[in-house]
């Protein structure tokens, strides 16, 4: 495993790793032509690993949004939270899955100025909100995302990647976690 993945802990040797934690790096390894340093840093604790990664998976192969929705959702919460990794690694998702070269850019800065539909910008100021003020999102955010159109089940989901997303942002910033080379021309 590469030594750049983290800059405050150590990468476990990969041979040492359990061979469920193992095989899911090597599937992610062999998908994506390089093993994104997100999966080497985890790995450091494989119980949190095998936890972050199961809550990962049921939120964007269990959900009705899209899944370039829940990457804006995931750039726009990592630029708040100057995320780097995340800004770059899942810019780089956003970029692909949106088919656009330049929305991660604008997200990852300031998504009010963005060209995004109605819907999406309530989508993502109401991410902003709960990541800079979850104490103040009230009933009234909820029902402002029912009125643009969004199902019950999608602002369940909505909610759940962001607060996913801002604990993410918060263990890749704690652990100097660096994002990989690969993800910076991808999808441009």
């Amino acid at each position: 495993m590469g030594d750049d993945a983290m800059g405050r802990f150590p990468v476990p040797d990969h041979k040492e790793l359990p061979e469920d934690i193992r095989e899911r790096i090597e599937e992610e390894t062999e998908q994506a032509g390089f093993t994104p340093n997100v999966f080497e840093g985890f790995a450091y604790k494989p119980s949190h690993f095998r936890a972050f990664f199961a809550y990962h998976d049921a939120l964007t192969e269990d959900t009705p949004l899209e899944r370039e929705e829940i990457e804006m959702l995931i750039v726009t919460v990592s630029g708040v939270n100057d995320c780097l990794y995340c800004v770059v690694g899942h810019g780089a998702l956003l970029r692909i899955f949106a088919s656009a070269p330049k929305l991660a850019d604008q997200l990852a800065t300031n998504h009010r100025t963005a060209d995004l539909s109605e819907q999406h910008r309530e989508m993502l100021d109401f991410a902003v909100k709960l990541t800079e003020e979850p104490g103040r999102v009230d009933d009234d955010d909820i029902e402002a995302l029912r009125d643009v159109g969004f199902s019950q089940e999608e602002i369940w989901d909505i909610g759940s990647v962001v607060s996913v997303f801002n604990l993410s942002n918060r263990m890749a910033t704690f652990a100097d976690m660096r994002p990989n080379d690969e993800f910076y021309g991808m999808g441009r």
